[in-house]
């Protein structure tokens, strides 16, 4: 009864530290990790009502599409619809890592092919990131807001030129030029680098008029609200919208509380960037530091939804001209080359409320894949390492069960003898326990410790990119994909109960039924993961026996099995 009790008020505790961590997010001004609540975003004032002296171009995240499929911002003016159009032409360009399709309709991306990562699910094929298909819609758009200026509706001419990267040339321009349209011209020029999923595009807006106009430049992303084709849904990944601001940091909002207008995001800014994240993948409009910029989420169509910032270009008089640039990223999460982008964007690989623990172990991951060029036999040198750093922790636990081990029999002769007196019972056990110094919770508190880091190397290795289609060993082709013939997720399995069998025996029954219960239940999972994940706890098991195996024998207590007992 006591262990069950103490079980209780472990539980317990262990839920309040997590109110405790959610309470301290919601003080610092962040989402909520646990336990999230969204605010109903504010409605935008009517046109009649004006804008606040000050106040930017939307103060509020824009409303639900308008009858003409636009939005409205707060201070009247309306987004174009958002949703995509197919113009007659398409222009496809194609450099080492990607093949980018325009479309003359805004000279909007609808197209984006990582050259270099296959489909899973057709590995004939290579991965397609962005598409505007019957299936899918997952778009790039910019345009002009203000009066009836070039939008991505406006259909643009493509400047002739080189479309695909040539043997020693490094770079690759597009170039798009609008017809005037409300006395504004609006030329979009994309360059694209070897080497590189970033592509930096240029905004020139030219007064072509007599009067003067204060146009607004909005980049959006568009996609539907579906999970990304072939992703498993046995273990949670996140697909949806973020934002990333200095003020508030990482926001990322699920498409259901876009849905039902519950958002609450940092709306204006001079740093950051907007994304649209899913499993190993992301894209992402970045404007340098210093320029102001309007924040939103809205929903645009029927499961379909956009994220994006607007960003005055000031007033031109007629004649006069304005650029603005900004860098768009279409690619891969390899935290390294996002990090080199802008600051924050390697968040897009969410480790959720462990990152100050998942990367330093992703850097360590990194850099013995540097020596070992391979991934699995990287997985496994890093759990070495970490057995090796918790090494004395994991010695003081097992040594702790090791004296368990060793007075079990004394404590089940006592329980039998004492099987009909409770309350005897418990204060013969608490006096064994004090006469033989042994603590039964002396194996716990070390492996507790332990636990958050190998839950922060779980979200590595689950977000890893560089996981998707690795190869190991044999039959193992790919880290991130299930074990096709199960064999690891039987070791795992076996590993699991072994040792189990080597702990010592709790003394009450039901906790011993458990103890064989619960790592046959967990195994299960396991059939579902991603190999990697299971390489990386088949090698901890294994550390785990063969080093309880030492430390029991030269404590004098000879390794045996307590194998199960279910009457």
């Amino acid at each position: 009864m006591n262990d069950i009790r103490r079980t209780i008020l472990w539980v317990i505790f262990g839920f309040s530290m997590v109110l405790l961590w959610d309470k301290w997010q919601i003080h610092n001004g962040r989402q909520p990790t646990f336990f999230p609540t969204t605010t109903p975003v504010a409605t935008a004032p009517s046109p009649a009502a004006g804008r606040q002296e000050g106040a930017s171009a939307i103060d509020t995240v824009p409303s639900v599409p308008t009858a003409s499929g636009g939005a409205v911002t707060a201070g009247g003016t309306a987004l174009p619809p958002a949703t995509p159009t197919v113009a007659n032409q398409r222009t496809e360009v194609r450099t080492d890592l990607l093949r980018l399709v325009f479309d003359a309709a805004g000279g909007t991306l609808v197209q984006g092919e990582l050259l270099a990562h296959n489909d899973l699910e057709h590995q004939n094929q290579n991965f397609l990131l962005l598409d505007e298909s019957k299936n899918r819609v997952y778009v790039a758009q910019t345009g002009l807001i203000g009066g009836a200026f070039p939008n991505h509706k406006t259909v643009m001419t493509a400047v002739p030129g080189p479309r695909a990267l040539a043997d020693g040339q490094d770079t690759l321009t597009v170039r798009f030029e609008s017809p005037e349209s409300g006395g504004v011209k609006l030329a979009k020029t994309y360059t694209i680098r070897r080497g590189s999923y970033a592509i930096d595009v240029k905004h020139e807006i030219v007064n072509a008029g007599t009067a003067p106009v204060t146009p607004q430049l909005y980049l959006q992303l568009v996609r539907d609200g579906n999970k990304p084709p072939g992703e498993s849904s046995f273990y949670s990944t996140f697909t949806g919208p973020a934002i990333y601001t200095e003020a508030k940091k990482y926001q990322k909002v699920e498409f259901k509380a876009i849905e039902d207008n519950k958002v609450d995001i940092e709306k204006h800014a001079s740093n950051g960037y907007v994304a649209m994240v899913q499993h190993y993948f992301a894209t992402a409009w970045v404007l340098a530091d210093g320029i102001q910029r309007d924040l939103f989420m809205r929903k645009v169509d029927t499961n379909l939804y956009a994220v994006g910032m607007i960003t005055p270009a000031g007033t031109l008089a007629p004649g006069a001209a304005k650029t603005i640039d900004a860098t768009f990223y279409a690619g891969p999460q390899e935290e390294n080359k996002l990090e080199a982008l802008t600051p924050g964007l390697e968040l897009v690989k969410d480790y959720g409320w462990l990152t100050i623990l998942a990367k330093p172990l992703y850097w360590l991951l990194d850099k013995l894949h540097g020596v070992l060029h391979n991934w699995g036999w990287s997985i496994v040198a890093l759990v070495v390492l970490l057995k090796i750093a918790f090494y004395w922790l994991n010695a003081k636990a097992y040594a702790s069960m090791a004296k368990m081990k060793a007075i079990n029999p004394k404590i089940m002769a006592m329980r039998e003898r004492l099987k009909d007196k409770p309350q005897e019972m418990q204060k013969e056990m608490m006096a064994i326990y004090r006469q033989e110094k042994v603590n039964p919770m002396g194996g716990c508190f070390p492996i507790m410790i332990q636990i958050p880091v190998f839950i922060a190397l779980y979200w590595v290795l689950l977000s890893s990119v560089e996981m998707r289609g690795a190869p190991w060993i044999l039959w193992i082709k790919d880290l991130s994909a299930p074990d096709p013939w199960f064999i690891l997720p039987l070791l795992m399995t076996a590993t699991s109960l072994l040792q189990t069998a080597l702990n010592p025996a709790p003394p009450d029954p039901l906790q011993a039924k458990l103890m064989w219960i619960m790592p046959l239940a967990f195994s299960v999972m396991f059939f579902f993961f991603p190999a990697g994940l299971v390489l990386y706890w088949i090698t901890n098991n294994i550390l785990s026996i063969a080093q309880q195996w030492i430390i029991n024998t030269r404590m004098g207590v000879p390794p045996q099995f307590n194998l199960p007992k279910f009457k």
